[in-house]
């Protein structure tokens, strides 16, 4: 749902904001030890700042928040001591998001925010006030109005707000997406979504629909999406700046909007969480609405392979073999490795077809990736050393962790078949099965800088925790804008 918060800067002290906005709360931040502030808001406390934080036993860490009361102009308001850690970026990231989550239900709240990452603080606060909620509305709506105050004042301020909410924004966007029930979201629901994206990002959109994937020979979203009564799309959204572009990107994200296994059919739990196993191409589409707004300065083209994994008598069968765009040919072992099909085809489409200078793909693609890195980090594989450490270098600025796996060559062996030139799915005896779906996107991508982000385990949360709502994260949205704005 659409972020409600509004966050403005504001000039002067947090007393007199307070009153002008008629806030609820105030709120001050509290150092690594604890350290109080020197918070021109104590004068109005008949005991000092140092004193409570030594009652509560309180530490200074990001996300801790001590309350009291305290009486600024005609009436009482909470008071907030909230603990930002050392002001890195991640801290101040989580310290934004204490507050909002504290905020719930009140129309303003003031908050004095220490020197350090203001977009990091920001982006917390909106996220963490996120909701999805098909039906009543929630008891306690999101906060109203976050005005902030810093040393550098309103007008330095307005950038960093301004980032921040956009890269908000747009991971709302991908959320939204992600958590948008199957029964809705088809492929031509996905490709409907873009087309509204492209027309208010200034982006321009073409959809291929089934018999024009078929002429074509995507063979991959062809197969994949042959079991439902919704067919296929593969969606292509393109954006140039508004001077000379210095590289051409492109963005592959997974888009299956839901994933029954189709004939390797999963059991019930399994599917539970499905209606997100697009949460690849949702990130795409989401980064795609930020660029011209951030002013990004390369040409990126977004490409997201739509389709519906159902069982029927006309789905793919373990045993066939799909001819891929391009001519390459896999055999399907298990039709529940469905991801790298379609990516396929996307990917040989885009290095046959675009002549970008880096391809990145984005996908909840393997449980053995969750398995190795839990729900916080996603997996990259890449050959390219430089492209290795702008990604991981955007993820760690963006608070979206990743780390690096090994594109293991001896694997390779475990994706030969007998009749095509590759199987889905990776022979016995090697494991790794993060590892060998990313040597199948390899065979795809060319020879040309590539990236797969495998996002199976942070593309989902199963509680809240700081930015983070349970449910589709928009994980991959704001490392794509930090590495593209970089």
């Amino acid at each position: 749902m659409p972020i409600e918060t509004r966050v403005h800067g504001a000039d002067g002290t947090v007393s007199q904001t307070a009153v002008d906005v008629d806030a609820e709360v105030v709120a001050v931040p509290v150092g690594s030890g604890p350290v109080a502030p020197a918070a021109e808001v104590a004068r109005s406390l008949p005991f000092t700042l140092d004193e409570l934080l030594e009652l509560h036993r309180a530490k200074g860490e990001p996300g801790e928040i001590t309350a009291t009361q305290v009486r600024l102009g005609d009436r009482m308001r909470e008071l907030l001591l909230y603990g930002v850690g050392d002001a890195a970026p991640a801290d101040l990231r989580k310290a934004g998001a204490a507050l909002a989550r504290r905020g719930k239900g009140r129309t303003a709240l003031v908050a004095g925010v220490p020197a350090g990452d203001l977009a990091a603080f920001v982006e917390g606060a909106l996220l963490a006030g996120y909701e999805f909620k098909i039906g009543a509305a929630p008891a306690k709506k999101a906060l109203g109005t976050l005005a902030v105050l810093t040393e550098a004042g309103p007008g330095a301020d307005a950038p960093a707000i301004e980032l921040g909410t956009a890269r908000a924004r747009a991971t709302a966007l991908a959320r939204d997406l992600a958590n948008t029930p199957s029964r809705e979201k088809d492929p031509a629901w996905l490709a409907a979504q873009a087309e509204r994206v492209a027309a208010d990002a200034g982006l321009t959109v073409r959809v291929r629909d089934e018999k024009e994937l078929v002429d074509e020979g995507f063979g991959g979203l062809v197969a994949v999406g042959g079991g439902s009564s919704r067919p296929p799309r593969l969606i292509e959204l393109s954006y140039l700046p508004d001077e000379a572009a210095d590289r051409h990107v492109v963005l592959v994200g997974k888009g299956i909007t839901f994933d029954s296994g189709g004939l390797s059919l999963k059991p019930n739990d399994g599917m539970k969480t499905m209606k997100t196993d697009m949460a690849g191409g949702a990130a795409v589409i989401a980064a795609m609405s930020a660029l011209r707004g951030l002013g990004v300065r390369a040409r990126v083209t977004g490409l997201v392979a739509a389709a519906e994994n159902m069982p029927s008598g006309s789905a793919m069968r373990p045993g066939d073999v799909i001819a891929h765009y391009g001519g390459k040919t896999s055999e399907v072992l298990n039709t529940d490795a469905e991801g790298r099909l379609v990516l396929a085809d996307a990917l040989a489409y885009a290095g046959a077809s675009l002549a970008p200078d880096v391809i990145v793909d984005v996908a909840t693609l393997t449980g053995a990736a969750k398995v190795a890195l839990g729900l916080r980090h996603a997996a990259l594989f890449t050959g390219d050393d430089a492209l290795a450490t702008a990604l991981t270098e955007a993820g760690a600025a963006a608070g979206e962790q990743v780390w690096r796996l090994p594109l293991v060559d001896d694997y390779r062996a475990a994706i030969d078949s007998d009749v095509a030139d590759i199987n889905n799915i990776g022979r016995g005896g090697f494991g790794g099965g993060s590892i060998t779906a990313a040597l199948f996107l390899r065979e795809f991508a060319g020879d040309r800088p590539w990236a797969h982000l495998d996002i199976a385990g942070p593309g989902r949360a199963t509680s809240d925790d700081a930015e983070l709502t349970r449910g589709a994260t928009g994980y991959g949205t704001r490392l794509l804008l930090t590495w593209l704005t970089a």
